[in-house]
């Protein structure tokens, strides 16, 4: 049986629990609950739950008596639980109101195949599990999760090491940190290291902050699954719980990588983020997570993030981040990404690509555009986005995940190709320091210019609606006649 297998049979799991009146958005919260307690009796960790609180336990549980002790296992938990597990449980409660439902979940779940699901991994089965609740529209979840393919071709280009410091300040569920772990794990001997390396590397390499307590807790399990842990001594490993444009984001320390896709939109209730060290107040999310991503990246430090397009040529304080960004920065890609890839259909967004420099001026010489946008694909569920579709990006953007000046030089040498193109610092200047660059002619926006106006098109539906009036009334018209005679 494959991941795809079990993840579908996990998946149906949330029929039982619908007919419980359990809503879509609280799915795989309910079922990561079960789930925890089941994968930790498989990875042979009991001992971190308290005795007589284990999924044995639960098993051997009275049917009558399942759903009363299931509640009293979650405020256990919550309450005395080790580390990771308390805040895993954190708030935890039970959306299930029959026994029988919840006699049926243990049951399934006890009786799946255990032995493939270890032998495929226990972190892919719940990764699966997420993306189908990701892509499950009525979840909601779909916010929090950025599409495959893109985290693949972003981790591809900035190629990370054990060596480096990575940091996702907007973690969602940790798709980012995972994607980083996997690619070093299978450019690195992982196995060949000595106890020292590997201890750093799980404990003191990927770091992150959510403010949803719910998504925070599934990020804990799937880092968990994947062997990636909080240090014990207290210091901000793992992802954290808490907002990153309050001054708990300063807690996190400096990274060699950020990869992240931020929330979008303004902070709740129009307020300006309480972080002291934002030179430019804004309530606007993405500028905010912008500052804090530039500051957090050490001297040589590279970034990766998803941003809208507003982000590009927004003025006011928009151009005075952008200004800083490009001179405490070396901003030497930017990739304009197809429409429909997200939750928000309509959203327009872009991957900006720069490494932090020593100094905080004049970094910033020319920035390389590519555009995936004109003359793409309409993606969504009829058109998959691949990772083939960033085939050629890929290969136009290089070996260098830096893009220090011999790597700009060979691109250069290269030369400019169609989708990709050149724009020095000045010209860029002379545009307000506006980002938002497109040179392609996009065939699908010169079909729409040559269709009528909507007052034309309006006329037009009138005018055939007049003409069927009339139509329909000389019928009748004939019609009377006829009876008349």
């Amino acid at each position: 049986m494959t991941t795809q297998d079990i993840v579908a049979k996990l998946w149906n799991l949330c029929n039982i629990l619908k007919d419980d009146g359990v809503t879509y958005h609280q799915y795989v919260t309910e079922l990561t609950y079960l789930l925890f307690l089941k994968m930790v009796q498989e990875t042979e960790k009991d001992n971190m739950l308290p005795a007589g609180f284990r999924w044995a336990d639960l098993v051997k549980a009275s049917a009558p008596d399942r759903l009363r002790f299931y509640e009293d296992i979650l405020r256990e938990l919550a309450r005395h639980g080790r580390g990771i597990v308390q805040e895993i449980f954190a708030n935890s409660s039970t959306f299930i109101k029959k026994p029988v439902t919840l006699t049926t979940l243990v049951k399934e779940i006890d009786g799946l195949d255990w032995y493939d699901a270890k032998r495929e991994g226990l972190g892919d089965l719940y990764e699966g599990l997420l993306e189908k609740n990701a892509n499950e529209k009525k979840s909601g979840a779909g916010q929090y999760f950025t599409p495959r393919p893109l985290i693949d071709a972003m981790i591809q280009v900035m190629k990370p090491t054990s060596a480096d410091i990575i940091q996702d300040p907007a973690a969602g569920t940790g798709g980012f940190l995972i994607a980083a772990h996997h690619y070093i794990q299978h450019h690195e001997d992982v196995s060949a290291w000595n106890e020292r390396l590997q201890k750093k590397y799980y404990t003191k390499t990927f770091y992150g902050m959510e403010h949803v307590q719910d998504t925070h807790r599934l990020a804990l399990m799937n880092l968990m699954l994947h062997g990636i842990e909080s240090d014990a001594d207290g210091e901000h490993a793992g992802i954290r719980y808490g907002d990153t444009l309050s001054p708990q984001g300063k807690a996190l320390p400096k990274a060699t990588l950020i990869l992240t896709n931020p929330p979008f939109g303004t902070k709740k209730g129009g307020g300006l983020p309480d972080r002291d060290d934002f030179t430019f107040p804004t309530s606007n999310k993405q500028f905010a997570f912008l500052q804090h991503i530039y500051r957090g990246l050490a001297p040589g430090g590279r970034a990766a993030v998803v941003l809208p397009d507003n982000v590009l040529f927004e003025g006011n304080v928009g151009k005075q981040i952008r200004t800083d960004l490009m001179d405490k920065c070396n901003l030497h890609t930017i990739l304009r990404l197809p429409t429909g890839i997200f939750y928000a259909q309509g959203v327009k967004t872009n991957v900006l690509f720069f490494t932090r420099s020593a100094t905080d001026k004049g970094n910033t010489k020319e920035v390389w555009v590519y555009d995936l946008r004109a003359n793409m694909p309409q993606f969504g569920k009829r058109t998959a986005l691949t990772k083939q579709h960033f085939d050629e990006f890929r290969t136009a953007f290089g070996n260098d995940p830096s893009c220090g000046n011999k790597s700009l030089a060979a691109r250069k040498d290269t030369g400019e190709s169609g989708r990709f193109r050149r724009f020095t610092r000045e010209w860029i200047a002379e545009r307000v320091e506006s980002l938002d660059i497109g040179w392609l002619k996009d065939a699908s926006l010169e079909d729409a210019a040559d269709l009528p106006e909507p007052s034309e098109l309006a006329e037009l539906a009138l005018g055939e609606l007049d003409a069927a009036v009339s139509e329909l009334r000389a019928i009748l018209a004939e019609l009377e006649e006829s009876i008349t005679v």
